[in-house]
């Protein structure tokens, strides 16, 4: 017989509460011990430790070139206003589900977004449904000027085929790499493909710099423009050559990512093996579905995502987070709502698979300090709500939402939001 479930009047499992996200923050000490020499010179932003920060991952990833600012969007926006520069018109071939900075940073750069589907198994863009919208299969392409596609949850996306549908377009491809420092596809780190990779140093991603971005490319002409375009475009001269912004790092945010960088390989293993225990057990269960990972690729596993199919599972997504919510564990729903769906973005075009995706999948906690137990127990919870699944959407009312009677002081309110 399952266990009984918090939602339903037991205590909860998790007490106190199990965080969706505990950063790998680095000892402050050392980070003071990092900062201190530049500090006292004066050196507060774009210094020496940023320098430094930017030629350690350089040789990390094997790219020429490696541009910190001030945050992954920021990087982004610079990235494309660089392309803009270069001779890019048109629009943005690129996936609706993803975070919504990557379709801020395009629009911000004055370009549309022009959004396809994502395949229901990876969780990534969708190439022949985005070469279909392209409008090359029919043989009226639409005015594309660049492709960008997402390493989804810290996966590769598979970004040699991502590299191909923008040979046949004849633009340039981005990525962004958000989850993906530390990832691999078939033994080559993410960060030297297409035009430009850039990654997030949030407190949610395996290198944390509190904020920051990283630009990694093997273009002189995209590095340059974005070298500048942190500085308002100034070379130096205060003659600015483009409409730039204020997008630099400071030395503070690179102390930091420099002091975690030490651990980086380390953090990444304990997520990998979070993961495999995951897999292992949640595979299991009937109605859940992992993202399939190319079994030749290496994710950072950013975040743990599993779709939960309410026909053959019994309990729909947003109920199964509501008893996730009553046991005391902190979940996400990335990325629900998708981008052409969201008010900033809306488009009226349907696009069934990303919607159904986005309705379906629940992201749950893994980082270096979860407990090691913590898988099989969450396991466990799943496997109690799916044999309760009567009891759970009878008392949910069938729209995944508690309701209060009864239950003051069951459920868990979400931790503070550290974006995705």
């Amino acid at each position: 017989m399952s266990q009984p479930l918090a939602l339903l009047g037991s205590a909860p499992r998790f007490d106190p509460p199990l965080a969706f996200v505990r950063p790998p923050a680095p000892p402050l000490d050392l980070v003071v011990d990092r900062l201190r020499p530049g500090y006292e010179r004066g050196a507060l932003t774009n210094g020496p430790l940023v320098r430094e920060l930017e030629a350690s991952i350089a040789e990390r990833l094997g790219v020429d070139h490696v541009l910190a600012t001030a945050s992954c969007t920021t990087g982004l926006m610079l990235v494309f206003r660089a392309l803009a520069e270069l001779g890019a018109a048109g629009d943005v071939l690129m996936p609706s589900f993803t975070f919504s900075a990557s379709a801020h940073a395009v629009a911000w750069c004055g370009f549309d977004a022009q959004f396809a589907e994502c395949d229901e198994a990876t969780f990534q863009l969708d190439l022949a449904d985005a070469r279909r919208r392209s409008g090359r299969d029919r043989g009226a392409p639409r005015s594309i000027g660049a492709v960008l596609a997402t390493h989804v949850f810290g996966a590769p996306c598979d970004p040699p085929a991502v590299e191909a549908l923008g040979g046949e377009l004849g633009v340039p491809v981005v990525f962004d790499a958000a989850h993906g420092l530390g990832a691999r596809h078939h033994g080559r780190p993410l960060g030297g493909f297409g035009a430009a990779e850039v990654f997030s140093l949030t407190p949610t991603k395996p290198l944390v710099a509190g904020e920051g971005g990283l630009v990694a490319t093997n273009r002189d002409d995209i590095a340059e423009l974005v070298r500048i375009g942190r500085d308002y475009a100034n070379p130096g001269d205060y003659d600015t050559q483009f409409v730039g912004l204020n997008g630099r790092m400071s030395e503070f945010h690179a102390a930091v990512a420099l002091t975690s960088l030490a651990a980086l390989d380390e953090h990444l293993e304990q997520r990998v093996a979070l993961a495999d225990r995951y897999r292992s057990v949640l595979s299991q269960i009937p109605g859940l579905r992992l993202q399939h990972v190319d079994p030749a690729d290496r994710s950072t596993w950013k975040d743990l995502t599993v779709a939960v199919h309410a026909d053959s599972f019994g309990l729909s997504r947003d109920e199964l987070v509501a008893v996730f919510r009553a046991e005391g564990v902190d979940t996400r729903n990335y990325f629900d709502p998708p981008v052409h769906r969201q008010r900033a973005h809306w488009r009226p075009d349907p696009m069934p698979v990303t919607e159904r995706v986005a309705r379906q999948v629940v992201s749950l906690p893994i980082y270096p300090a979860l407990p090691a137990s913590a898988p099989e127990r969450i396991a466990e919870i799943v496997e109690s709500a799916r044999d309760r699944a009567d009891e759970v959407h009878a008392f949910l009312g069938g729209d995944g939402t508690v309701s209060a009677v009864g239950r003051e002081g069951k459920l868990m309110a979400p931790s503070e939001n550290l974006s995705a």
